[in-house]
């Protein structure tokens, strides 16, 4: 029987060979979405799962009130609370502090200013990532150990053995490489090429124990047994009671979070992490969700078009005592079989687009053939996507009356609502959902990005002020202008593209208490800071330190600071911070500008110090437009090397790097953009198989209308319209759900643009045009055969 079943199987395929191609070629692209986005989904999940204690390691986090009262949590800790942590709760096995840094690692001629970070000793046993050489437990031991990875190994030694060999560290102290680590897996948060003992941040004199100083991350590994809650419940005053009668008194609340959860929960709302990566992972499991079931029901569709063809064949068997469940099972047996087809195709198609797709989504993703996981993960989906496709169709012929087939007289081709119909109109109402949204995500990020950012990017790059940069800062900006490379230059704490730090604790002439709560980004500068950046000055000066001495107590106030601090008039107004520490006189005010994200409508409260009360690590050029941009780079290198040679210079243009703050919501815009794409030419061959039945079904109408007069294009808008009324009623039911899901998307962006009426109706009219295209091959194709065939037979 089996055999049976498989040759009308195959010689079924073999006599439909143009269908079979559209069937499996509609099904095949579908599963090869649906995998892509499953595999990404999977890489989502999995971030930092893979460790052999993950459901005893946690995350220490903060949590307070800001001066509007509004409660937010932040994963910086104090440096001091992780030994805290270990010293005095006996529920804590161990702990992990974790510092990213960029510094210079020298090999002989060889110089490289890559991604690292300072840790614990404890790092590589409670983060059991594989060593390739060295002992866990000993890498971290000493202060002038190194641990490389793998690719970092081979970019300073070349294919020598890297173990116990000497890596100069910032141009300052030798360090032994004591472990070889293998190359952190794509699916883990933390990024670095090399770890330093915590021992050697502390000798560097970087380390404080400070309780209100947040800069670092602390992870914690429980003792087995230990409730997380019972924990935190213990925790949760450690930062108020360590501060309590201190010029720092805080009121910040310290927990815990799940290091399972850390990277996928990561967006803090009112105090508590509900939100964040997890989002855009239900949002993606949902749009396969939707392509996968387009891809089945456009198979429903092109197999039942084909209904009648095979009608006889269901009516014989059945005169021959085959019972309706032997012709479910042939039915099915045939859609798994095309399941099959359409999956091993599927993997091809995946294959030659990975690339580009981890190019997309910014991964390194890849199929494990080796994994048996991955074969029984592979036989559920296939055996899933064939049951479902195939359901309707094996229950829909299986149902044939051998009596009405035999005789000719079963087509209802004419019934105002059938199943078909019903999954065409499901069809493009996730279509159109798919293409509403994607208007609506583009227009969002193009709104962001056409946002003034406050500041002129022109010409504007920055450097990092590494090795003799700081030492001889006033004879390089010297140089800088007079080469004519550079209009001029400043030095800040951070980029003027990123937020590096921020603030609170302050009091000025007329605060209250409350105000000490106001959280001020830090910036930082010494001099020229707008004529550099082209940040508007609005009233007073700017800092100086050159022509005005005491400028380093200098402050600027951005005009979010001045309305948070309700002051008309700042210039000239003193500044405290309340434990003592500074002291502060304002000489100017500046524009607001964007700092941190372009989709924040409010801007932060923010401080620019003079260098009194801030370091200058970042040197920000404005490059001199008159020249090339290459010749002034030129120049600029030539400089830096003269009086930093130890160091390569290297230089960020700061457009690109405010460009970067758009790549996630550009992802999912182009993520969007091209399932959208997918579904509907896939919803288009359903379509187009709808149409197929239909023409075949009313062959003899047709031809007696032509026979009666009626014209091509009459016969064409009649066949077009039964079509169309599925798409507006597609359209009617896609608008309300497009529009409530887009609404709670643009919620997680305070500086949003409106939905609007035309981004349906522009919608709705392209998915018109789409399916009045796609139908009218079939019904120009019907209205123009010769009515003489059609009515001649039978």
């Amino acid at each position: 029987m089996i055999q049976n079943f498989l040759k009308t199987t195959i010689r079924n395929l073999w006599r439909n060979k143009g269908f079979a191609s559209i069937n499996i070629a509609g099904l095949s692209i579908g599963m090869a979405a649906a995998i892509l986005i499953l595999l990404w989904v999977q890489n989502e999940l999995s971030t930092d799962r893979f460790y052999q204690k993950e459901n005893r390691i946690y995350q220490m986090y903060n949590r307070d009130k800001n001066a509007s009262g509004e409660v937010w949590a932040w994963p910086n800790t104090p440096k001091i609370l992780g030994t805290t942590l270990k010293k005095d709760y006996p529920e804590v096995e161990n702990v992990v502090r974790f510092n990213n840094i960029t510094l210079l690692l020298t090999v002989a001629d060889k110089r490289l200013n890559t991604q690292g970070a300072f840790a614990d000793s404890g790092f590589l046993n409670m983060f059991d990532l594989p060593l390739l050489e060295g002992n866990t437990r000993l890498a971290l031991k000493s202060s002038y150990n190194i641990v490389l990875t793998e690719k970092l190994a081979k970019k300073l030694f070349g294919n020598e053995n890297a173990l116990g060999k000497t890596v100069r560290v910032d141009s300052v102290n030798n360090c032994t490489v004591t472990a070889v680590l293998k190359d952190l897996p794509n699916n883990t948060k933390f990024n670095f090429e090399y770890l330093l003992p915590w021992a050697y941040m502390t000798k560097l004199g970087w380390d404080n124990d400070s309780w209100v100083n947040n800069g670092i991350s602390t992870y914690i590994l429980l003792k087995p047994g230990t409730s997380q809650a019972a924990f935190d419940a213990k925790i949760k005053n450690i930062t108020i009671d360590h501060t309590k009668g201190t010029a720092n008194a805080s009121t910040t609340e310290v927990f815990s979070q799940p290091l399972s959860r850390a990277y996928l929960y990561s967006k803090s709302e009112n105090g508590k992490l509900v939100g964040g990566p997890i989002e855009a992972v239900k949002l993606f499991l949902v749009i396969a969700a939707f392509i996968l079931l387009i891809a089945c029901i456009n198979f429903m569709n092109l197999s039942t078009a084909r209904s009648e063809k095979r009608a006889k064949e269901v009516g014989i068997r059945k005169v021959m005592g085959a019972h309706k469940i032997k012709l479910i099972m042939q039915f099915m047996g045939e859609s798994i079989m095309l399941s099959l087809i359409a999956f091993v195709i599927a993997l091809s198609i995946v294959q030659l687009c990975l690339n580009g797709f981890n190019e997309l989504v910014g991964k390194e993703l890849f199929i494990d053939y080796t994994d048996p996981y991955f074969w029984l993960y592979a036989l559920i989906f296939v055996l899933f996507s064939g049951t479902l496709a195939g359901s309707y169709p094996a229950f829909f012929l299986s149902s044939f009356n051998p009596v009405t087939v035999l005789k000719g007289t079963f087509k209802k081709a004419g019934a105002s609502v059938n199943p078909r119909k019903v999954l065409v109109v499901l069809q493009f109402t996730f279509a159109i959902i798919l293409i509403i949204s994607t208007i609506i995500v583009q227009r969002q990020i193009h709104y962001a990005l056409d946002r003034d950012a406050g500041y002129n990017s022109n010409n504007l790059i920055y450097t990092f002020g590494q090795g003799d940069v700081s030492a001889h800062y006033d004879l390089i900006k010297h140089d800088l202008i007079n080469s004519g490379a550079a209009l001029s230059a400043t030095r800040c704490a951070n980029p003027i593209t990123k937020k590096w730090g921020d603030s609170w604790g302050f009091s000025w002439p007329g605060s209250s208490k409350e105000d000490e709560k106001i959280d001020f980004t830090w910036l930082g500068t010494d001099a020229d800071f707008t004529k550099t950046t082209g940040v508007k000055l609005l009233a007073g000066r700017d800092i100086d330190i050159y022509n005005y001495p005491t400028d380093g107590s200098a402050v600027l106030l951005n005009e979010a600071a001045v309305k948070a601090m309700h002051v008309r008039n700042p210039i000239g107004m003193t500044i405290k911070a309340t434990d003592g520490t500074a002291e502060l006189h304002v000489v100017g005010v500046v524009k607001n500008f964007i700092l941190e994200s372009p989709y924040q409508s409010n801007i932060s409260p923010m401080m620019i110090p003079g260098p009194g009360y801030s370091s200058g690590y970042v040197v920000h050029i404005k490059l001199n437009p008159a020249h090339t941009t290459a010749a002034n780079l030129a120049k600029v290198e030539k400089i830096f090397k003269q009086y930093n040679p130890q160091y390569p210079f290297e230089y960020v243009f700061a457009d690109e790097s405010y460009a970067k703050k758009f790549s996630d919501s550009q992802r999912t815009g182009n993520l969007a953009t091209l399932f959208a794409s997918l579904t509907i030419f896939i919803s288009c061959l359903g379509l187009f198989a709808l149409a197929t039945y239909m023409a075949e079904n009313r062959t003899k109408e047709i031809g007696v209308r032509k026979v009666l007069g009626a014209s091509v294009i009459g016969i064409t808008s009649l066949m077009s319209k039964d079509f169309l009324k599925l798409i507006i009623i597609a359209f009617v039911i896609a608008c309300p759900i497009a529009w409530f899901a887009m609404s709670k998307w643009l919620e997680n962006y305070t500086y949003r643009i409106t939905i609007e009426w035309w981004v349906f109706a522009a919608a709705g009219l392209g998915a018109l045009l789409i399916a009045l295209l796609t139908i009218s091959f079939q019904a120009i194709k019907a209205a123009t055969a010769n009515p003489v065939k059609s009515l001649r037979t039978e």
